[in-house]
This record gives C-alpha cells, structure tokens and sequence, in this order.
C-alpha cells in the first residue's frame, strides 16, 4: 500500500463507525463498474424479499440454521 493510501486509511479509521460506512459506500460506488451485475442482484434482492414478504417462503433462524450444520457435519 502506498504512502497516500496509508495516510487516507489512518484518517478515515479515525471516523465514526457510521462515517465509515457512508464513505466505503461512496468509494465501492467510484470503482463498480458493474452494473448489470448489480441490477440482476437488485431484481434478485427484490424477488426474495417478495417471496418473504408473500408467505411462499419462510426464513430460517440463524441458530436453527447452525445447530442443523454442526448436527450433520460434527
């Protein structure tokens, strides 16, 4: 890493936590240049939260999710 980006990163760590986020926000933003990718995970963000919302699926609890993993696979 450069000098320049050394002394960028030392002075955003010195923001807070939400000031962070905005700004890595805004930097991800200067160099994605992918933008049908992001559109298709838009639509697809869209469509699940639908589903959810719907009832034609249901969330699983995080918990529920790991006891079963570390069931079958410990």
């Amino acid at each position: 890493m450069s000098t320049s980006a050394q002394i960028v990163e030392a002075e955003a760590m010195k923001l807070t936590p939400s000031e962070r986020a905005d700004l890595a926000d805004r930097l991800w933003l200067s160099v994605n240049t992918r933008d049908e990718v992001d559109a298709a995970w838009e639509a697809e963000i869209a469509r699940r939260m639908q589903q959810i919302d719907s009832g034609e699926v249901e969330c699983i609890p995080w918990e529920t999710v790991m006891a079963e993993l570390r069931a079958k696979y410990s």
